[in-house]
Parts: C-alpha cells; structure tokens; sequence
C-alpha cells in the first residue's frame, strides 16, 4: 500500500510547504462553505430570527471546537516530532493515548454543554425573541461535539506525519453531505435551526468514519489498533503539556468573543445577522495564512525532530512571504463586492448594512491576522505552547476587551466592535514576534545552530 506521510525534512522547501498547505486551504474553504449553508439555509427559509439565533450560537460552538482543534493542534506538533525523528514506536503509543483522551474529554464535554446551554445563551445576552431557537439549536449542535474531538485528533495524525490530502477528501465529503442534508431538513422537512444542527452532526460522525477508517486500514507508521488503544501517562503528559496551552488560547479566545456578542446583541437582531453573515465572509480572507500557520507547524516540528534548525528557520521566512501575498485576491473581492456576498444570506435592509460596514472595516486589516497565524505557529512548532497561550491571550483578549470598554464608554458605535478584531491580531502578533526574535531565534544563533 502506497505510504501517505510525507517527510517534509528534506526537498524543495516552498514546494513541500505549497504542497502540505493547499489541502489544508481547500478544506477549509469547504468547511467555511458549509458553515456558511447553514447561515443561508436558515437566513432563506426560515427567517431573520432564526439566522439571528445560529449566528449568536456561532462563537459559543467555536469555544468547544476550538478547543479540540487547539489539543490536536498542540499535540500534533508532539507526533511530528516523533515522526520527524523516526521514532515510530512512541509515535504508536502518542497516538493511541491522545485518541483515547479524546473520546473520553468529547463525552464529558458533550454532556457538559447541553447542561451549561442556558448559562452560556446568558453570557452573551441573547434576546429573549432568539433565545428558543438559540437553545435549541445549541443543545443539539453539543452532542455532535464527541464527534468533532475524535475527528480533529485522528485528522491532527494525518498533518502530523505530513498527509493532508486525505482530512481534504473527508471534509469534501462532510461538507457535501451537510449542505445536501441542509437543504432536506430545513427546506423541504420544516425542521428550522433544529434541521440545521442535526445535518451538522450527522456530517460530524461521518467525517470520524472515514478518518479512522484510514486510519486502521493503513499499513503506514500511523496506523491505528483497536486494541492498543490505551493511556500512557508520560505522553498524556507531553501531549497536555503541548495540546493544552493550545487549546485554552483557543477556547479563551472564543470565550472573549463571546463578551464581543453581547456588545454586537445590544444593536438588536439585525445587527446580530448582519455581523455573523459578515464574519461568515471574512474569514474566507484569512484562510491562506490560516493554512499556512497549520503547514509551518508540522514544518517547523519534524524539522526540529530532524535537527535541521536551519532549515526551519528559512520555512518560516518564506511561510511569511506566502501569507502576505495570498491576502490580496480574496481580499480585494471581498471588499468590493461586500454587499453582494452580504445578501445572499439575507434580504434584510439593515442586516446587509451592517454586515457590509463590517466587512469594509476589517478586510484591510487582515495582515495582523497573517503576521499573528505564521509566529504563533512556528514558536508552537519549536514546542513553546505555553509561551504562545499567554501572549495571544494578551493580546486578542486583554488588549481586545480594554479597547472595547473604554471605546464604547466614550462612543457607543458598533464600528468599535469591529475594529477590536484586527486591534487583537496586532497586539497578539507584535508581541509573539517579540518573544520569537530575542528567545527563540537568539536561543539557536547562541547555540550555534543557526547563522
């Protein structure tokens, strides 16, 4: 059978990284394409409240989502190191040990959501004329959690050992049959935001289907045995050491944004739907870098498993130079054609204005986004996970909720809202930049490793 890992330690540099990151890329146009349906579906067939109430609903499943793909971003970085230096048996065991935890935290935390729902509804203030579909919508989008933890561990394998290509087909397929099932239970089975939620599952467990089918079938280093399946306490260890501070960036990070809400709910459920198709969009923008990000952390960590210290310094320079150019083409359309986009989620007048005004603010901005996405991924890729939480911490919240307090105390104005943003992408950027030129890129030239 045909090897799909990929040793990114030795070849062309720009083409293994192109190569890794556009599967990457792909898969989250899908996934954002899908997300968006469900915005569409709802925004179209069912109403400006209902879209109100799934977009209000949106930072708070990114907080779980979120902080699966932190862990199994973190200790994908702990598998390539592995790979990278061929040491395939603790790669075995890393694996089955971070599956294992995986299936256990996604139940727990499945069942803590449908729990906590209300509470979380409230944190962000959510209207009482949204709050019974948000409710709804919310709790059953939370038992499809388990789900989305198995499949960002098992697809976290995959770009670890350099396989990007096969999370690709799976997404493709996911999301296909998410937009399709969209469309059964929404439009033509009346189910509204509860139709939406269970496409989504539904679309989840399929995806865990055909990754861990690969996974067992394969005969390559990352195979995955039922039966080995199993805790080893000093890799749980170094996973949660790398996984953990990577997902609690990220969740906290949601959880800011759920403080950013209940400043966007004070303009009523126009500015609700408006804003949530408008970030719907944007994030169309940031993608490249995002792809990138992910492909300079497997990079940066098998060459460091390889010793190849130079060699993941120059990775970086050109990641960088990559994500900077990539920004330009869907940025500029997107820009432009602002009110376009912003009306095929919905018809309604005010809903498109702010979604448009939104748009029109940030897009320009989005190059803190990039300089943020390639440093913080790279220090992760040299095992500085703790390092990378605080700073972006700092910076996307800390930064990010004092100019919020302050801008909207002197001048109530949603545009405020939207300029917090970018605000905490250059604080965060700016500040892991700092710490990877006088620790990281000082630490290696000291040892002699890099000239």
């Amino acid at each position: 059978m045909k090897k799909s890992s990929v040793d990114l330690t030795q070849g062309n540099i720009v083409k293994l990284i192109v190569s890794f990151a556009l599967p990457i890329l792909i898969g989250q146009i899908f996934q954002n394409l899908y997300n968006s349906v469900d915005s569409i579906v709802v925004g179209r067939y069912v109403g400006t409240t209902a879209l109100a109430a799934v977009t209000s609903c949106s930072d708070i499943s990114h907080l779980l989502v979120g902080f699966f793909t932190g862990l199994a971003t973190g200790a994908g970085v702990l598998f390539s190191r592995f790979y990278g230096a061929k040491n395939y048996e603790r790669l075995h065991d890393a694996i089955h040990t971070a599956v294992l935890f995986a299936v256990i935290l996604g139940v727990f935390m499945a069942a803590l959501g449908v729990v906590l729902t209300p509470v979380l509804l409230r944190v962000v203030s959510c209207p009482q004329d949204v709050y019974p579909e948000a409710s709804l919508y919310l709790r059953i989008y939370f038992v499809g959690i388990l789900f989305t933890a198995i499949y960002n561990v098992g697809s976290g394998v995959l770009r670890a050992v350099g396989d990007s290509r096969n999370p690709l087909y799976y997404l493709i397929v996911a999301s296909c049959t998410n937009i399709v099932l969209d469309l059964l239970f929404v439009k033509w089975l009346r189910l509204g935001v509860s139709g939406v939620a269970l496409a989504t599952i539904v679309s989840q467990c399929l995806s865990v289907v055909l990754v861990f089918r690969k996974m067992i079938k394969t005969h390559d280093v990352y195979r995955l045995v039922i039966r080995d399946l199993k805790i080893d306490k000093e890799l749980l260890l170094q996973v949660m050491n790398l996984g953990l501070p990577a997902a609690i960036q990220t969740s906290l990070i949601a959880i800011s944004n759920l403080f950013v809400q209940r400043y966007v709910n004070e303009f009523g459920s126009s500015a609700m739907a408006g804003i949530g198709a408008a970030k719907k969009i944007d994030k169309f923008v940031g993608m490249i870098a995002q792809s990138l990000g992910l492909a300079i952390t497997t990079f940066v960590s098998q060459n460091i498993g390889a010793q190849k210290i130079r060699r993941a310094f120059q990775g970086i320079r050109l990641c960088l130079v990559m994500a900077f150019g990539g920004i330009a083409v869907p940025g500029v359309i997107i820009y432009f054609f602002a009110p376009f986009f912003v009306r095929i989620f919905t018809d309604s007048t005010d809903a498109i204005s702010y979604g448009v005004s939104m748009i029109t603010t940030m897009v320009p901005l989005y190059y803190f986004q990039s300089l943020n996405q390639v440093f913080s991924n790279a220090v992760r890729g040299f095992g500085k996970s703790k390092a990378v939480m605080v700073l972006s911490l700092v910076g996307m919240i800390g930064c990010r909720q004092l100019w919020l307090y302050l801008s909207m105390g002197v001048n109530h104005t949603v545009t405020n809202v939207y300029i917090g943003f970018p605000l905490g992408w250059f604080f965060s950027a700016v500040f892991v930049m700092i710490y990877y030129f006088l620790a990281i890129r000082r630490n290696y030239r000291n040892l002699g490793n890099e000239s």
